[in-house]
């Protein structure tokens, strides 16, 4: 349960809120099919194809998750100069969302993530990528789609979405953090490996186990409460971070921070009880609704709390979808009656 907040007031004012989202961007492919009968070839099942759907993935499912709580999404990304590249741009297009910070490049490819579903359950994922940072050129040009965006934009919080695939660089973030922490808009996180030690003095930052466990390069596996504050205090105070949100899957987040009433924080926050359909996209749904709650002052526990319940609320659906706010806030005032 949350302090005492006035839910339609803070969703109305996501409203009028611009959210620059910097990261790797993705296709999610789906094919949907039925299961009946098992491949004379090998052990496997036959999927036998009757629809074909694709969605915007990556950092752009973060961008239509802004969107769905109403907020506006600045995307800043690289995708190839060919046909997925795109089907891209057009499903930007399809919904909505502004192309300006999209830049094209002849030396990459566009990131697509097939997922074939039969009778309903997700049978394979195939994934067509390159991972390797931008080039010289590239980076460069990025830098200053970023900076000019920053410079000529009026921004309430900024999204880094980092897949590992290259678009996110040490430069990048050596230009922009002190950039944003000197015009005091708040820095969200959702770090992968290669970057891991490189995202200093941001606001929140929101690994989940496996991530954390690899960018500390831990061998054992965390399993209390007490593993998990003393290894996410240390990682807070060395990399000055106010607010790190760990999310454990069906578990819930574990929120460590500084509070400024009551000291450090470490406390788990657990899920609530929902029918699990997939997973797939919850953490760009918590990292959403998170940045737009940074920039109203709440308490960092009142952030998790929304953020963990909007995490929740899409996993009840088959593929990565966005939240839907009227659902949301409509279960918030319903817990904190």
């Amino acid at each position: 349960m949350t302090s005492q907040i006035n839910f339609d007031k803070l969703f109305k004012s996501f409203n009028s809120q611009k959210v620059l989202i910097i990261g790797d961007v993705m296709i999610d492919a789906y094919l949907w099919g039925k299961v009946d009968r098992i491949s004379p070839e090998a052990p496997v099942p036959v999927v036998v194809v009757n629809r074909r759907e694709s969605r915007l993935g990556g950092a752009a499912n973060v961008a239509l998750n802004i969107q769905s709580l109403g907020a506006k999404p600045i995307l800043c990304s690289v995708v190839g100069d060919d046909n997925k590249g795109q089907e891209f741009i057009n499903l930007l297009k399809d919904n909505n969302i502004s192309d300006i910070g999209i830049i094209k490049s002849s030396k990459r490819i566009t990131t697509t993530k097939f997922r074939i579903f039969g009778n309903n359950s997700q049978m394979l994922r195939v994934d067509e990528e390159v991972s390797h940072p931008l080039d010289k050129e590239d980076n460069l040009l990025f830098i200053k789609k970023v900076e000019d965006i920053i410079y000529g934009q009026k921004i309430d919080s900024v999204i880094i979405q980092d897949y590992d695939k290259g678009i996110v660089s040490k430069e990048l973030l050596e230009k922009i953090i002190d950039k944003l922490n000197e015009l005091n808009i708040p820095i969200a996180v959702d770090p992968k490996r290669r970057n891991f030690s490189l995202y200093k003095n941001v606001t929140l930052f929101k690994p989940n186990l496996k991530e954390l466990r690899d960018g500390l390069k831990l061998e054992n596996e965390i399993i209390s409460e007490e593993e998990l504050s003393e290894i996410t205090n240390a990682l807070l105070d060395k990399q000055n971070m106010r607010i790190i949100l760990t999310t454990l899957s069906e578990k819930g987040v574990f929120l460590t921070c500084n509070s400024r009433d009551i000291g450090r924080i470490n406390t788990l926050l657990p899920a609530q009880v929902r029918s699990i359909a997939d997973v797939s996209g919850a953490g760009d749904t918590v990292i959403s609704t998170a940045a737009l709650c940074l920039g109203h002052d709440l308490k960092a526990i009142d952030v998790a709390f929304i953020s963990n319940l909007s995490g929740g609320l899409v996993c009840e659906q088959v593929g990565v979808v966005p939240v839907d706010k009227e659902r949301l806030l409509n279960e918030l005032k319903s817990i904190n009656q």
